[in-house]
């Protein structure tokens, strides 16, 4: 017994070692001496000069000038409430944008003002109490569809967890699974099809009721009949939040408050589709290589109107 019980120890040191180095980490993301709460409501968040480049592990001091930057002289401002649509081929620094909102990280140049407030004043746990993300690749923990909910707001009800889940559309699934909101879902939710998977992260951030809410390519991973599926619960989860979203298909897209076109870390171009369309350029370009009919037909509508993402 002892001879086994030592092989099992020696089996389980690199991974105990691995966790204990992960949780002795120090963040770099910490908070200042006189950090402030967020507010339950704001005016604007207005981009200043934000720059961002990426710090290479292996990059002597003296090269980290010649280090690429992911986001170059950002200026933006955004109301509360809007829906700001993020565009732009790959590398174009989408996904870095909304990183710095969700502040993963911090920008090297500039800041990001919250009613003249930088976030970096802000109490780090309670800015990422008031953001929310569902993101493309969902993900879920090996437990059960209400503890899976609830990770949003573990203080939640099981009532609350069950209304996030009917506007999220996923109560009707929910109850058909054998053992209803204690059914277990297996790692990553490996037990439920893509579409449900998503759903469930779109009642997690129900349930949590943040004001901000980051889209990123929530749905361009699920088939047709599962992206009809998730939208309804998507288009419930946008009212009346702050919402950045980004996404490849421009169709998605048209009704956004803003449409911000990113290119080589840069914006290129400002406006809503209409006043976008008009002038020909960037966003005239993408939109109507996805589209060749609006190209054939420069008559057609244009679709306006409620974010369809």
């Amino acid at each position: 017994k002892m001879s086994q019980s030592w092989n099992a120890v020696t089996e389980a040191r690199p991974g105990v070692e691995r966790v204990l180095e992960v949780l002795n980490e120090t963040p770099e993301i910490r908070d200042v001496s006189d950090a402030v709460v967020f507010p339950e409501r704001f005016e604007k968040i207005n981009f200043s000069g934000v720059g961002f480049t990426y710090r290479s592990a292996s990059a002597e001091p003296e090269s980290a000038g010649h280090l690429s930057a992911a986001l170059k002289d950002i200026d933006l401002e955004v109301s509360e409430g809007e829906v700001v649509a993020l565009v732009g081929p790959s590398g174009s620094g989408k996904t870095t944008f909304v990183d710095l909102v969700a502040r993963f990280y911090d920008p090297t140049e500039g800041g990001i003002i919250v009613d003249e407030v930088d976030i970096r004043n802000f109490q780090h746990a309670s800015y990422l109490e008031n953001i929310a993300i569902v993101s493309q690749e969902p993900f879920l923990f090996n437990t059960s569809i209400m503890e899976n909910i609830r990770y949003g707001r573990d203080s939640a009800t099981d009532g609350e967890v069950m209304q996030a889940a009917k506007v999220a559309n996923a109560h009707e699934f929910i109850m058909l699974q054998e053992d209803g909101y204690e059914t277990e879902i297996g790692d990553r939710g490996m037990k439920l099809s893509g579409g449900q998977r998503q759903r469930l992260t779109i009642a997690r951030a129900m349930l949590k009721d943040a004001p901000i809410l980051i889209l990123d390519e929530a749905t361009s991973a699920l088939d047709s009949e599962s992206e009809k599926e998730v939208q309804e619960g998507i288009n419930n989860l946008m009212q009346r939040r702050t919402t950045f979203v980004i996404a490849h298909r421009l169709s998605t897209v048209t009704g956004a408050d803003k449409i911000v076109v990113l290119d080589n870390g840069r914006i290129m171009e400002t406006g809503s589709h209409e006043e976008l369309l008009k002038r020909e350029g960037r966003y005239h370009r993408l939109y109507t290589s996805q589209n060749p009919n609006y190209a054939l037909d420069r008559q057609s509508p244009i679709a306006a109107g409620t974010v369809s993402y």
